[in-house]
């Protein structure tokens, strides 16, 4: 019997490049594995049709999810997650000097309104300061570049929520700078602040890497900004599901390991000094797998963030873990190899 041949869509990360290079396959799959310079790229062509299984923004899986005929399942596979707080941006002359400043100011956000860093981000808002979405007026739109709305996804806005998209050929950053939008809620640093040149922007968490540290020691919950989703016909599929996790799951674990046994020579493969420093460091305060797939391990962040978009208006009804994943699949794995036990 020939193996069904899939069209697989995710990011050339360093936890994904096993996919890429052919350490890692997908049993029982002819696969291509398929990139793109924009993950939004990606995203659109899952939302399109284009491809089997792919890399999803959890917002755009969601938006999906909450029509009546949603074409995608989740699996428990996180390749993109980040801490948020540092995606705060300000105008130094905006009186914006803490979280409950922003109350009556123009923010802009960029690619969609609910965008993955907005949402947990609005809902720290919320839940921490006591500043609700409906508080402020947005501005959507790119950072650096300009960008047309996203038509190929469900756009929902609460009623009593201020939104506009930036006119042609602005950008955020462009107005941030010039004081046109008070803060910037981006999953890109504004190039000005980058390179130095900018005078007119800062971050909201000056100390940003503090804040994000104590925001895990207080919650457990390091945020994913995307899933993989699977079309349902194959997700019936017996053992694909299953296949499919494996080997995103033992690519990461490659990595993984490779940090822990390059600890002994102090990374010198790596080419950030003082690496070693902030690795032990980070595996102190985050575990000994830092960044896992499976359920069990995530069932607080996911339902946060499934809380989150209904909050702010985004599902329609209140989704909890178990109504998104495939069913009836033990997602828990063994740190060192990755095999489904």
């Amino acid at each position: 019997m020939t193996d069904p041949k899939l069209d697989v869509g995710v990011y050339r990360y360093e936890h994904t490049e096993p996919l890429f290079d052919g350490r890692v396959t997908i049993a029982g799959a002819d696969v291509t594995v398929h990139t793109s310079p924009l993950i939004s790229d990606v995203f659109r062509r899952m939302a399109e049709g284009e491809l089997d299984i792919a890399e999803f923004g959890l917002t755009y899986f969601l938006r999906a999810f909450d029509l009546d005929d949603s074409p995608f399942l989740a699996l428990p596979i996180f390749p993109n997650r980040n801490f948020r707080h540092s995606s705060l941006f300000v105008n130094v002359d905006s009186g914006i000097e803490k979280p409950e400043d922003l109350a009556g100011k123009t923010v802009g956000e960029f690619a969609l309104w609910g965008s993955d860093p907005g949402v947990w981000m609005k809902g720290v808002l919320a839940e921490e300061y006591g500043v609700t979405p409906d508080q402020m007026r947005w501005v959507i739109g790119g950072t650096d570049h300009a960008i047309p709305a996203f038509g190929w996804i469900p756009q929902p806005v609460p009623e009593g929520v201020d939104v506009r998209h930036a006119e042609e050929g602005r950008t955020l950053a462009a107005m941030l700078e010039v004081g046109e939008i008070d803060a910037l809620l981006s999953v890109d640093v504004p190039a000005a602040l980058l390179d130095g040149s900018t005078k007119n922007i800062r971050r909201l968490f000056v100390d940003y890497e503090a804040v994000e540290r104590d925001y895990y020691r207080r919650t457990g919950i390091h945020p994913m900004m995307h899933v993989v989703a699977i079309r349902r016909e194959l997700a019936e599929q017996p053992g694909l599901a299953q296949s499919v996790y494996r080997a995103f799951d033992e690519a990461k674990s490659i990595v993984q390991q490779r940090y822990r046994v390059d600890a002994a020579k102090q990374h010198m493969s790596v080419i950030t000094p003082w690496f070693s420093e902030l690795f032990a460091e980070n595996r102190a305060l985050l575990g000994e797998d830092w960044w896992p797939y499976g359920l069990d391990a995530n069932r607080k962040a996911v339902d946060t963030f499934l809380r989150y978009h209904h909050e702010q208006g985004l599902s329609k009804r209140l989704l909890t873990s178990e109504d998104i994943f495939v069913p009836g699949v033990e997602w828990a794995v063994s740190p060192e190899s990755g095999a489904i036990e």
